[in-house]
């Protein structure tokens, strides 16, 4: 009997993987490269266009600076990110965040600290900050950042998206529960500030990692495995003026505080799911001390929020290797697990070949429950369906589920803050919600005669080209 490849040991990463992000878009086939000059205000409407990663290297107003985006957008570059292919990727990524913490290589400064910028040479609005939406005032950082619990001594990672508001001034929405704990621990030992660093332009591996959302801050912190799902050490080095190590070989670190003791309201949030939604937030306050940069023309790294970006990928792609080994240890033969962005990042479809009855209801129920807020709709789908079209997955609904049968509906469940349709909560629990969640069968069944789902094609179909014509 042959083993399930979801059952295998996959392939180690690549010994060639690189280390910083210049080399890693330098050595990109796919790279989008843009030298003339590009506003600030286009870039968000042009790197959305794109799926592989960008570079615009001639920005109007900031001749010092390039900046990047669209790195993680699809399996083709999430693949590259880790090192190893696309067939391989989910089970490769699932099976490195299986393994221990990879030690950091320690030095003492690295190509992140050629330029110090400190007092009132700081000044957040010279940096190439994008504006993410219509009606936005202010540049938003969208940077991965690193806190230290004080406890631990274990680093936490997140997207914390920052408002701009100032020169040394910004507003930053954490609403990751990790982070939010650390903060909690920091004022319970009374102090009025946690030292954060936003760690800007790292490869694309340091942000999948830094997006991990399990439990996992008793044994380790994001950073300490990045190295394990790249396959190496990383370089890192002591911040210039806080006491915490940042990535040595990272384009530019902004240092500085989180203030625990105020929140400032903002307001029209850019959620993954593309509303305007929470449309306000009560937020702390995050004062820069200083900034490190290379010297030569560092790369910002960007994360257009809307529309179809790595903003709604990147911060499932962790999630769907979980349920990968969730999935897995039930005995399923597992193809692929997506949080696809045109679902609003609130649905998950789960690919898989299964023995018997019984087995798909359990894997919608095990998705369903997942410890996020964005599995309130799950699809279960059999290998045969191509997980990459939506109107693939939706014509494996419309004809293989039964509405009778094969649908399970759960009220009153967690809602996602960025969920429109679910229902508010309490004045004092906003912006978090209330909703349901269906899980939808829409594999072959074992009651079903399987020749009636042999699709249909002309003659030569895949082999004559219309363009041979033309």
């Amino acid at each position: 009997m042959t083993t399930p490849v979801s059952h295998q040991p996959p392939p180690a990463p690549l010994a060639s993987l690189e280390t910083s992000l210049r080399d890693y878009l330098e050595n990109h086939e796919g790279l989008v490269r843009i030298s003339k000059p590009v506003k600030l205000d286009d870039i968000g409407a042009l790197s959305a266009q794109v799926d592989d990663p960008i570079l615009f290297e001639n920005i109007v107003g900031r001749p010092g600076f390039r900046l990047t985006d669209i790195h993680v957008k699809n399996r083709r570059n999430q693949a590259r990110a880790i090192g190893t292919t696309p067939a391989d990727y989910l089970r490769s990524l699932a099976y490195r965040l299986r393994q221990p913490p990879t030690p950091f290589a320690m030095v003492e400064k690295g190509p992140a600290r050629e330029v110090v910028l400190k007092g009132d040479e700081v000044d957040l609005s010279a940096l190439p900050i994008p504006r993410h939406k219509e009606g936005d005032k202010y540049p938003y950082i969208t940077a991965t950042n690193l806190v230290r619990d004080p406890e631990t001594g274990f680093y936490n990672s997140c997207n914390a998206g920052t408002t701009v508001v100032g020169r040394q001034r910004g507003l930053i929405s954490i609403v990751t529960a990790h982070t939010n704990i650390i903060m909690q621990k920091y004022a319970a030992r009374g102090h009025k500030r946690m030292p954060i660093a936003m760690m800007v332009g790292v490869p694309p591996a340091y942000e999948i990692m830094a997006n991990y959302s399990g439990l996992h801050m008793d044994m380790w912190g994001e950073i300490d495995m990045v190295g394990t799902i790249m396959g190496k050490p990383i370089e890192m080095m002591p911040a210039e003026t806080i006491d915490l190590l940042v990535p040595a070989q990272a384009e530019m670190i902004i240092e500085g505080y989180v203030r625990l003791d105020e929140r400032f309201e903002v307001g029209e949030v850019t959620s993954p799911s593309k509303y305007y939604l929470p449309q306000r937030e009560w937020i702390p306050e995050f004062i820069p001390a200083a900034i490190t940069m290379r010297e030569d023309r560092p790369i910002w790294r960007n994360h257009q929020t809307c529309p179809d970006t790595d903003h709604q990928t990147l911060p499932r792609l962790c999630h769907e290797a979980i349920l990968y080994n969730r999935l897995t240890e039930m005995g399923l033969q597992v193809k692929d697990v997506r949080f696809p962005s045109w679902g609003g990042a609130l649905s998950c479809i789960i690919q898989f070949d299964y023995r018997h009855d019984g087995f798909v209801n359990d894997a919608l129920m095990a998705t369903m429950g997942a410890p996020w807020l964005n599995t309130k709709i799950v699809v279960a789908v059999s290998p045969d369906t191509n997980i990459e079209d939506a109107g693939a997955v939706y014509h494996a609904i419309a004809s293989r589920c039964d509405p009778e049968t094969d649908i399970i509906r759960v009220p009153k469940t967690r809602g996602s803050l960025y969920d429109p349709s679910a229902r508010s909560l309490p004045e004092e629990f906003y912006p978090f919600r209330l909703s349901g969640k269906m899980g939808i069968d829409a594999t072959i069944k074992r009651r079903q005669d399987s020749a009636d789902f042999r699709p249909a094609y002309p003659v030569n179909w895949g082999q004559v080209r219309l363009s041979d014509y033309l």
